[in-house]
């Protein structure tokens, strides 16, 4: 069994074949989506809880079929309506567990309605887009977005110009791999070919996006996209940035610094490093509102920022 599905599209597909015709065996079934019987009777279990009147029957010429009610009305939206609404419902599936199953629910009607085409930016949305961050998804340019979705699931090589943060335009030619969102950005991870490293770009500074039909090999052992992306903002794009030791485990620690505010890295001693970047002033004002013993590490202006804070603190 392959079993490279994500359970979203897994179940998807089960509903497609189920709507198809009225009557499958478990093991066409099965076999269908390459996955186990018993994996095939968990799923029917969640389309059930989901609402969908999924009957079973045994004996010889027992099976599963979609019951009355099972089958879904036209939905009328436009291309990027459709889209854009699996793309939040994507995030809410993948996030919050208590608003999984409803999203889950909606996210599989929808993709069941949509044409071939709406379905395969939906799916690539899905299979290479990364959350950074847990909450309401920044705005964004769904033309774009989904010409980048597409370049990333087909490995074909792009096209974009690019304004950078100095306003400076470039034309760029990449190897996407990953789209990741944080709670304010999109961005792409791609291998620049021009520059022959690895690069984030910012999905609203991107323009005239446009794939090439032409297919590349994927390089192995590619980086962490999400952890690339989180450097880049909590760190690289700052003149100025602090290591601190943080009297914490990494997994506490992770649970206190959201990887937009600073990198962690596990230290020897069951205490984890920081890396933050911004002026000195902010990074004084957010470590003095950790609720736990830390350690300024460099640089050592940070200890007069933090002395000088805690002096305006005691005047108050």
């Amino acid at each position: 069994m392959s079993g490279v599905m994500d359970t979203p599209t897994r179940l998807l597909r089960l509903l497609g074949l189920l709507s198809a015709r009225s009557g499958w065996t478990g093991a066409e079934l099965a076999d269908r989506l390459e996955i186990t019987e018993r994996t095939l009777r968990r799923d029917v279990t969640r389309l059930r809880d989901l609402g969908y009147p999924i009957v079973a029957t045994t004996g010889p010429y027992g099976g599963y079929e979609l019951g009355s009610g099972g089958r879904l009305p036209p939905l009328v939206l436009d291309d990027d309506e459709a889209v854009a609404v699996a793309i939040a419902l994507r995030a809410v599936a993948g996030g919050d567990a208590s608003a999984t199953p409803a999203a889950l629910s909606a996210l599989t009607k929808l993709e069941q309605v949509l044409p071939a085409t709406l379905r395969e930016r939906v799916r690539a949305l899905a299979t290479v887009t990364v959350g950074l961050r847990q909450g309401r998804l920044p705005p964004v340019d769904v033309d774009t977005l989904v010409a980048v979705a597409l370049a990333c699931r087909r490995t074909e090589t792009l096209r974009f110009d690019y304004l950078d943060a100095n306003d400076v335009f470039t034309s760029r030619h990449v190897e996407p791999y990953r789209v990741v969102y944080t709670e304010r950005q999109w961005y792409l991870v791609a291998f620049d070919r021009n520059r022959d490293d690895w690069r984030t770009f910012r999905v609203d500074r991107m323009s005239e996006a446009r794939t090439t039909n032409t297919r590349f090999t994927p390089i192995e052992n590619p980086p962490d996209a999400a952890q690339l992306v989180a450097r880049g903002v909590a760190v690289a794009g700052y003149d100025t940035s602090a290591r601190v030791l943080l009297q914490l485990p990494y997994d506490d620690a992770a649970r206190v610094i959201p990887p937009t505010i600073g990198v962690l890295a596990a230290s020897g001693d069951g205490a984890t490093v920081a890396h933050i970047g911004g002026d000195l002033d902010w990074i004084a004002r957010y470590l003095a509102g950790l609720e736990c013993p830390f350690e300024v590490l460099e640089p050592a202006a940070l200890h007069d920022e933090l002395h000088a804070l805690g002096r305006r603190l005691l005047d108050m």
